[in-house]
């Protein structure tokens, strides 16, 4: 009765080492489909487009062994999302530095999901703006660094690719196009400037124009202040949209971050109460009739008062519990 026993016994375990041997070797051809198909797809393009079943299959079912980074957007004219056709240019650009680096392997694949054609997708993972970048890593589910700050970090190909980097063990080193627009706008400039001087060879008095060099200077200044810079470095969007209701911000609700359009308006106010400030020095101290000056002074205190209350709403939207407001809440 043992022995009968035992051999039904080793029966099983035969039948069960099968079974998970067949489970097994149906998973590693399942997943090799899957691999060799997403090396086909970026074979052809740098970013694979992927509607919901797609989706479903080569980046949220397993098995899976590469890690797939995302971009939600929405590209299709109706929605007019301009920050999603500048970030997609960034994309690109990343995505086909990978793909003809000397490096590539199929660790990761870049793809991308667009609101029109996978909105079930949108709405599986509760996401209701565009552009927004997810990695999905091989093994797990994303966690919350998983999910790009696109706000904070912008939208530059740079900044992701370091930010795939904290991410995975992958390096990828942005290739950009050549870009000869910027060189020849200087090329141009200098010329206009040189042509000037050769003109003006006889008479170069307007070199030493304080009012010049003074407002080169505020212009200078202006652009400073208002963020130019920390656009230039950082390469955030110009606003955001709301793909499901289309409102646009153009006022980050951070005081980490910043909108290209955020800087337009804060130069546009500053340049508005600089204005102001001149006209009343103008005001008080010029020769003029009495008339002029007080028509001065008052378009000075005017401009001041409301570009100086919209300056501060702009600030108390961004540090949100900022207990003063003027004029303006």
């Amino acid at each position: 009765m043992s022995l009968w026993k035992l051999l039904n016994a080793c029966i099983l375990v035969l039948l069960i080492y099968g079974k998970l041997s067949v489970g097994q070797k149906k998973k590693e051809m399942l997943l090799s489909d899957k691999v060799g198909q997403m090396m086909e797809w970026a074979s052809k393009r740098a970013v694979i487009r992927m509607n919901g079943e797609k989706f479903r299959r080569f980046v949220k079912a397993p098995p899976r062994n590469y890690s797939v980074v995302v971009m939600f957007t929405a590209l299709q004219p109706q929605r007019q999302c301009g920050v999603c056709k500048q970030a997609d240019e960034e994309y690109q650009v990343l995505a086909n530095s990978w793909r003809y680096s000397s490096a590539f392997t199929n660790k990761i694949f870049f793809a991308t999901v667009d609101f029109d054609e996978g909105s079930d997708v949108f709405h599986m993972l509760n996401m209701n703006s565009a552009p927004t970048f997810v990695h999905f890593p091989a093994k797990g589910k994303p966690k919350r660094a998983d999910t790009y700050e696109l706000q904070v970090r912008g939208f530059a190909a740079e900044q992701i690719s370091r930010w795939i980097a904290d991410r995975t063990d992958v390096n990828i080193r942005v290739i950009r196009p050549p870009n000869y627009a910027g060189p020849l706008m200087l090329g141009f400039l200098l010329a206009v400037i040189g042509s000037l001087v050769y003109l003006r060879r006889n008479n170069l008095e307007f070199l030493y124009n304080k009012n010049a060099w003074a407002f080169a200077a505020l212009c200078f200044v202006l652009i400073m202040t208002s963020g130019q810079m920390w656009n230039h470095i950082r390469g955030p969007p110009y606003a955001h949209k709301n793909p499901n209701t289309g409102q646009v911000s153009y006022i980050h609700g951070s005081s980490q971050a910043q909108f290209v359009a955020e800087t337009h308006i804060v130069l546009l106010f500053n340049s508005a109460v600089t204005l102001g400030m001149v006209l009343l020095h103008e005001a008080a101290t010029s020769d003029m009739d009495v008339g002029k000056r007080k028509i001065m002074c008052v378009a000075g205190i005017g401009l001041v008062v409301l570009f100086f209350s919209w300056l501060l709403s702009v600030f108390r939207a961004k540090y949100h519990g900022y207990p003063y407001s003027f004029l303006m809440s």
